[in-house]
């Protein structure tokens, strides 16, 4: 199988190839994730993680590039949740994360494909920040990351951050390795004896989630029902939804139009629920 592909530049270099990393339990990961509207793979990544494999419809037929396919499904995960959700990507030309955490803005770097820092330190500090990492030691090695090193590519750059990542919990399957393309991600990740299909399955989906919401198991992104959160987390959602559901549709991002589809949608069936079965 290749794993070369035609970059926008003309040249070739790896193919694509993406991983959404949730710093939650498989569990509380997957209401969510159906909600994307891709295949994906989802399994457990060490102690409090769970790992998304995409099949990456999108970028592999070339209807919008990778990273920005992956930011607009890591906001659309971490909005309203408890748990951050970080992206990581990579095509012919470069190589980055987004972290995205709640309402906050995301945050992401990026690497050149020969591994040159093109993203700013400040971003960097951030990501610790908002992982609760080591202010000391962890800083300093992705401090290291943002430094020129000739013998460091892009994927070489990303498995520091994941080596960092390390001392959190995260453990990666083997073979779930940044720098792989899509194909390969999804032939390792369905070999795994934990991974579990997720998939849109039309309305029934949506109504899934609301028999969990009726049955008092509420997924642990939504607040109770009746409980003042509940309301203000719904409108929040619906609020900032619409123009992220919007400017998808102008510029023809599927990833920005999934996440604005996929707030809308939550915070509707979160206001509609709270308004109509109060708490007990």
């Amino acid at each position: 199988m290749s794993t070369e592909a035609t970059s926008r530049t003309g040249r070739t270099g790896p193919a694509p190839g993406a991983l959404l990393l949730c710093r939650a339990e498989p569990d509380s990961v997957a209401p969510a994730a159906r909600l994307l509207r891709d295949r994906m793979l989802l399994m457990c990544a060490g102690e409090g993680w769970s790992v998304l494999v995409p099949e990456g419809g999108p970028w592999l037929h070339g209807e919008e590039p990778v990273d920005r396919v992956m930011t607009g499904w890591a906001t659309a995960l971490a909005v309203g949740a408890p748990w951050p959700v970080l992206a990581l990507w990579w095509d012919a030309d470069r190589g980055g994360y987004t972290l995205a955490s709640g309402f906050r803005r995301p945050v992401g770097y990026v690497w050149l494909a020969n591994g040159t820092p093109a993203g700013e330190d400040e971003a960097m500090r951030t990501f610790a920040a908002r992982l609760a990492l080591d202010p000391v030691l962890d800083v300093q090695s992705l401090d290291h990351l943002t430094k020129p090193d000739p013998a460091s590519d892009a994927r070489a750059r990303l498995r520091g951050l994941l080596a960092v990542l390390a001392r959190v919990g995260l453990d990666l399957p083997a073979g779930l390795t940044p720098g792989e393309p899509t194909d390969r991600l999804r032939e390792v990740a369905r070999d795994l004896p934990d991974a579990r299909p997720i998939e849109w399955e039309g309305p029934q989906t949506v109504r899934g989630e609301l028999d969990v919401v009726t049955g008092r198991r509420l997924t642990p992104w939504l607040p109770w029902p009746g409980d003042p959160k509940a309301r203000t987390l719904a409108l929040a959602q619906m609020a900032a939804g619409l123009p992220l559901a919007a400017w998808g549709l102008r510029h023809r991002s599927g990833g920005w139009l999934t996440a604005g589809a996929l707030l809308l949608a939550h915070g509707a069936l979160g206001l509609s629920y709270d308004l109509t079965h109060p708490r007990d």
